[in-house]
């Protein structure tokens, strides 16, 4: 299996000790010191750089991962090793680099290893399966939702077949089943799948592991959603307590536990605390991958919602511009988060009596939106109310009609379908 080893730090000198310690405890099990042969000769095996490559995956390190895994690879292929260890190489890079926001050479890797893979074992074997899951998450970033699912049902088909379905190593599935529902806007079975996961989770990890940390923030991530804010804090606050045990208190890898706060925090009007969290987390994400990476454009959006919100509409304009760049760049045009960044520039657009551009990023955001999501999602919605408030300070009012006519509908579906949403606290 080609999953990130749970390897446990801690933070600043301690961290650095070890990790040194760490990676010599590799090279000792690896051969490599105390007589290694190969290491000797100067050529570490693949094995052993891809085992390096993972401890500093394991600690959101991408940069110092990518030399050992791609050179891994290298190593493999020239050394003509067995399709299972070429088959490691390929998956393990393709985990990087979906962590590094590279998700068109992730989906190569990846679609490349699936097929040694199922020259190398057979078509379902659970190794399989848990490849299709990483692909089904690099297919979910590049906002390919059909074919997320499409994986995703493949590797549980698989799984089903040699495991039952409360078995603990079925929990990584339940969690990626919420993830995918959360994104399509289907709350109620997001939310059985994470409980789902996380009964297995406690049973197996306990309530204090990082895992356990990790599903938390996962469906605290679903509450806020849903505006369930007392229930988001309480489980982020949680996770947030795991995570900074093990990692410190101003880790990379504490990103996604900051935004969701800062989603609660701004909900409940606390603005000066959201922007802290945000701007936090967007250099930590700067130091680690640059501003150039995925995550760099969400949080610039949603900085941009944050200035507009207090009526800063010059830094929402930047913000905004920015962000639609960066996703526009690294997701493609016809990304569903790039079209959400489209949408909040359009809400400046009106502002300024731009109605024209404001009506062109609406355009391409609801052809973004209806692509990948089914036509009742939240998101078309809130695009409607943006293309809506064009269509009325533009006086066409027909237009304007037929469009609110739309989003009622979506919110009357929703309603049924799931129960009123719950207010802001």
């Amino acid at each position: 299996m080609t999953r990130k080893i749970p390897f446990v730090f801690k933070h600043s000198r301690a961290e650095n000790l070890c990790l040194t310690a760490a990676v010599a405890l590799v090279l000792l099990m690896c051969g490599v010191v105390g007589g290694g042969t190969q290491f000797a000769r100067g050529i570490p095996s693949s094995r052993t750089l891809r085992s390096m490559g993972r401890i500093y995956m394991a600690y959101g390190d991408y940069a110092k991962a990518r030399p050992f895994l791609e050179q891994a690879l290298d190593t493999a292929t020239k050394a003509n090793a067995a399709d299972t260890e070429v088959c490691s190489c390929l998956i393990d890079l393709a985990w990087l680099y979906n962590s590094e926001g590279k998700l068109a050479d992730a989906e190569k890797m990846c679609e490349l290893g699936w097929k040694l893979q199922e020259k190398a074992y057979y078509k379902e074997h659970p190794y399989i399966a848990y490849t299709l899951r990483l692909l089904s998450s690099v297919y979910q970033g590049q906002g390919k939702y059909k074919q997320a699912k499409a994986a995703l049902d493949r590797a549980m088909e698989i799984m089903l077949k040699c495991h039952p379905a409360d078995d603990q190593v079925m929990a990584p599935f339940y969690v990626d089943i919420g993830k995918l529902m959360a994104a399509q806007g289907d709350f109620s079975e997001a939310e059985t799948r994470y409980l789902q996961a996380m009964q297995l989770v406690n049973n197996s990890y306990g309530p204090e592991h990082l895992y356990t940390a990790s599903v938390l923030g996962d469906v605290a991530g679903l509450y806020v959603q849903e505006a369930r804010y007392a229930e988001a804090e309480s489980l982020i606050g949680r996770t947030l307590a795991i995570q900074e045990r093990i990692y410190g208190a101003d880790h990379y890898l504490l990103v996604p536990a900051w935004l969701t706060m800062a989603r609660i925090s701004r909900a409940r009007m606390d603005f000066d605390g959201a922007e802290k969290l945000l701007q936090k987390a967007l250099a930590a994400v700067e130091k680690k991958q640059g501003m150039t990476h995925p995550l760099a454009g969400r949080i610039l959006n949603a900085l941009g919602e944050l200035y507009f919100a207090q009526g800063r509409f010059t830094e929402a304009e930047s913000a905004c511009r920015q962000a639609a760049q960066v996703l526009e760049n690294s997701l493609g045009p016809e990304n569903d988060a790039t079209a959400m960044a489209y949408n909040n520039l359009a809400k400046l657009y009106i502002r300024q009596a731009k109605y024209a551009q404001a009506q062109d990023l609406c355009q391409r955001a609801l052809t973004s939106l209806e692509n990948a999501f089914n036509p009742n999602h939240p998101d078309i919605a809130e695009v409607l109310n943006t293309l809506a408030q064009v269509y009325q300070q533009t006086g066409n009012a027909a237009e304007a009609e037929r469009v609110v006519k739309r989003m009622d509908e979506i919110t009357l579906h929703r309603q049924v379908t799931y129960g009123p949403v719950a207010k802001a606290e």
